[in-house]
């Protein structure tokens, strides 16, 4: 008679493997929602613009401090804003690498 093949995986077993994927499938999903209640805070110009970003990348507060609405420049604004919103979002990028890159392979 000839040889059978084993769909196993050879010196394991598939089912252990099967199971350490299914516990990091959990853990992953775990990390996600706990980045999503994780939060960040940048400011930009000096102060002059406060964000706060959860580690899903969500925007919880944006503070503009008064004397900034009353600068005659509207682009100026806008730029301290951009760098705040990019700069939070970087923050958020870094948050979320130290917290999934443990459960990498």
């Amino acid at each position: 008679m000839g040889k059978q093949r084993n769909p196993a995986i050879p010196g394991g077993g598939g089912s252990g493997m099967l199971a350490q994927l299914q516990k990091l499938q959990e853990e992953m999903q775990r990390a996600q929602r706990e980045l999503e209640e994780e939060t960040v805070t940048v400011t930009s110009g000096g102060g002059a613009i406060t964000i706060v970003m959860t580690g899903g990348q969500e925007v919880r507060s944006v503070k503009i401090a008064p004397e900034v609405l009353q600068q005659p420049d509207p682009e100026l604004v806008g730029d301290l804003l951009a760098a705040a919103v990019n700069q939070a979002v970087r923050a958020s990028k870094e948050l979320a690498q130290k917290k999934l890159s443990p459960l990498m392979p």
